[in-house]
């Protein structure tokens, strides 16, 4: 079918997408779906136009109720805001659920029709916004449009022809040539099946062995194409020049490739395309790693008992590995791409030194494994730090015992030495195929930020493939821009005046503050001018004063998909947040420094305030070390979580107070005063006051506390600095704890400055 023909071609991210792109276009054909609840589905939050206290903030956090305040600006949700005041605990019971888009809604409410039900999901519970999503196309179109397509190559061959090549579309971690010459050998053609593994140079090969297959009727398979792009165009011309009359019927031109801008369209277009993509999960990926053995394999050690428990446990490592990722900054910072061969040469060395070595050496074995095969391909020192924790899972005296479990649940557990092959392979295929975040060392709570990563990636896809279709969406888009353009300029107050900010607070030795003050207010009088410059500019665009730039358009559709403008993020701090966010953030920021010239330095700091934190910290330290006659190389931090019975008054002698910090992957015992567990659907909680104490030759000890880095925003990952920190990092602050160091590192415990909302 061609639905079936389009979705062997797209990653598996995008078929859902593509479902429901599907699904809406032909309810909006039968007036079953509103342009501007579809406009609310993908864009969310706007303008809130009557502000109402939040009845319920031990649940429904700030981000839940801007949406909940927002969503009245539709027709159909008039006064829902005011209505779940009244209700909220009815809602809470949603809430609560693991199935909230199978529940039924309190009062009138549960009388709107399916759609408008996904708008108040996503309100209320956007990590199952994914799943609802899939239960709306499957009931409206069909199930099949939702279960996964499988590849069968003899069915794509059936559709080929010696003029459309045969593209294999790769994702890290796969590589289709056994599958081919698998497919070859049943095709009787293995002799006549010939393989370029392309480079840099390879270019004339490519030539020749395309125009030999052609002559002879082979099947010639281009390896890694996005690796020889200077060959492309020629490539596109030689395809292009293919006579049906004159080539074999048996010629076939295989290609395999990564997405790469630069590869030819027209062979895109013409060609048969199928994507493959690594096997997903660990149980998936367990059997992957095993399939591959033999019983030989088991026993080619002379220490079979050691060599057996540690493959098992080296080749569920491996899967933790490439999964953790899929719970973004929780799993690590930057997705990396560890692959088989990874795995592979961890195997070599694990029976190499088991050979070597008379008692099993795991110290050789955590390093090789942590630090150069697996560790060679992270380039964060925090991820760095939580590999070198979770191999310690897997790398030790323990895990040489029989029914040794990896997990609290005992799902994941060591066999007996003495099974064979099929045992293993036996246990594998009962384990459960949706991996629970135990395996990881991470908090439950970890599921609902992978369910609303899913949300916001289907969501932002929906955003940047809408199209305007009608010329009364084009009104309608006008209008919305403008309302939107001219609230913003309401809000944004006029730039600082400079010269009287550097004249109150001149550059003095003994306080390096009004450096950072000076400093701050000139990174925010750019970012004003940039705002409100471009908003007068497209002001007059949209009425024919000025010609709409690419640049304008551009702002233009931010503003209609409430997003941020590049042009202003390219001038503004790091920041997640959307635009209606983004703004009243900026705002809250404005307000802060304001104040600071207006009052003096504040007894406390907002944190997340500042454009250039590290400044701030920089300039603490500096004041110090002046005032003490310190080097100020010898100075650091030493940093006391305040309780709320500390009454701060007055700045401190030394050092500073700062607040407005959040915590991800644990929160804050006010009655312990330490690090605990988070509470149920409870992703992020706010850190109490903070004091930083400069100290000289800080010699605190690692025990006991939880070494925690701050990041600037959710999305922990920057450009890498020449520290080896990620630009995104600020600190690192010591926060007391009776739970291990390697527990925390293993939930992905960070501070944040900023949220996404």
């Amino acid at each position: 079918s061609l639905y079936s023909n389009v979705c062997r071609s797209l990653f598996e991210k995008h078929t859902l997408l593509f479902s429901f792109l599907l699904t809406s276009r032909i309810l909006m054909k039968e007036d079953k779906i509103d342009s501007n609840e579809l406009k609310y589905l993908i864009s969310g939050e706007g303008i809130v136009s009557k502000q109402i206290s939040n009845p319920a903030p031990d649940w429904v956090n700030g981000r839940t109720w801007n949406e909940i305040l927002c969503i009245q600006s539709l027709a159909k949700f008039a006064n829902f805001a005011n209505e779940f005041v009244d209700t909220s605990q009815d809602f809470k019971h949603i809430f609560d659920s693991n199935t909230p888009h199978r529940e039924k809604l309190p009062g009138r409410w549960s009388r709107l029709n399916s759609f408008q039900k996904l708008l108040l999901l996503r309100c209320i519970r956007p990590d199952k916004l994914t799943d609802a999503i899939q239960c709306y196309v499957a009931d409206n179109i069909g199930q099949r449009f939702v279960e996964p397509q499988t590849t069968d190559l003899r069915l794509v061959f059936k559709d080929s022809t010696p003029t459309s090549p045969l593209i294999f579309i790769l994702s890290p971690g796969t590589d289709p040539s056994a599958e081919l010459h698998k497919f070859a050998a049943e095709m009787k053609f293995t002799d006549k099946l010939s393989c370029v593994s392309l480079g840099q140079g390879q270019g004339p090969v490519v030539v020749k062995k395309v125009k030999e297959g052609m002559e002879t009727g082979k099947w010639v398979f281009l390896q890694d194409y996005h690796l020889c792009p200077s060959s492309m165009s020629t490539l596109e011309q030689l395809v292009k020049q293919i006579d049906i009359d004159k080539v074999d019927k048996d010629f076939r031109l295989w290609l395999s490739s990564m997405p790469c801008a630069k590869f030819p369209v027209s062979i895109l277009q013409n060609g048969c395309r199928f994507v493959l993509e690594p096997p997903k999960g660990i149980r998936a990926n367990l059997l992957k790693s095993y399939t591959a053995m033999s019983d030989e394999f088991l026993c080619v050690s002379n220490k079979k008992r050691e060599f057996r428990y540690l493959l098992f446990s080296l080749c569920l490592f491996h899967g933790v590995m490439l999964e953790r990722k899929r719970f973004g900054s929780l799993g690590f910072n930057i997705p990396y791409e560890f692959s088989v061969a990874d795995l592979k040469i961890c195997m070599s060395q694990l029976q190499m030194f088991l050979h070597e070595y008379p008692a099993t050496p795991f110290k050789i074995l955590r390093y090789t494994a942590g630090e150069l095969n697996y560790g060679g391909r992270v380039t964060d020192c925090w991820d760095r730090r939580c590999v070198m924790h979770i191999l310690d899972d897997y790398y030790n005296e323990n895990v040489l015992r029989e029914g040794h479990k990896f997990d609290e649940s005992g799902i994941y557990h060591q066999l007996h030495p003495d099974v064979k092959l099929s045992s293993y392979l036996e246990y594998i295929a009962n384990l459960p195929t949706v991996d629970s975040p135990e395996i990881f060392g991470l908090h439950e709570n970890a599921n609902i930020a992978y369910g609303q990563r899913q949300a916001v990636q289907l969501l932002d896809g929906l955003a940047s493939i809408q199209r305007v279709t009608s010329t009364e969406r084009v009104a309608s888009r006008k209008t919305i821009i403008e309302c939107v353009s001219e609230h913003i300029l309401s809000k944004i107050p006029a730039p600082f005046q400079i010269e009287e900010v550097m004249k109150q607070y001149p550059a003095k030795y003994e306080e390096s503050l009004n450096t950072v003050l000076t400093q701050e207010v000139i990174r925010y009088n750019t970012l004003i001018h940039t705002v409100v410059s471009s908003l007068n500019t497209l002001h007059k665009a949209l009425n024919g004063m000025v010609v709409m730039s690419q640049q304008l358009e551009e702002v233009c559709a931010s503003l209609y998909e409430n997003s941020v403008p590049k042009t202003w993020t390219n001038k503004a701090y790091s920041s997640l947040k959307s635009l209606a966010a983004w703004v009243d953030d900026l705002v809250e920021r404005l307000s802060f420094i304001q104040r600071w010239i207006t009052n003096g330095a504040p007894v406390v700091f907002w944190f997340p305030g500042f454009f250039f934190p590290q400044a701030f910290l920089t300039g603490t330290l500096q004041n110090y070390a002046r005032r003490t006659k310190s080097p100020i190389d010898t100075v650091s931090f030493s940093y006391k979580v305040l309780t709320p019975r500390d009454q701060v008054t007055e700045r401190p002698e030394v050092g500073c107070y700062i607040n407005g910090l959040y915590l991800e992957g644990a929160r804050w015992c006010y009655e312990a005063n330490e690090l605990t567990e988070s509470r149920p659907n409870q992703l992020y909680t706010e850190v109490p006051m903070i004091s930083v104490i400069p100290v000289s030759n800080n010699s605190s000890s690692d025990s006991g506390v939880y070494k925690c880095p701050l990041y600037k925003t959710l999305k922990r990952a920057g450009v890498l600095s020449t520290t080896g920190h990620s630009t995104n990092f600020v600190t690192d602050i010591q926060l007391p704890t009776r739970m291990s160091q390697q527990h925390w590192v293993k939930r992905g415990v960070a501070m944040l400055c900023s949220l996404d909302y």
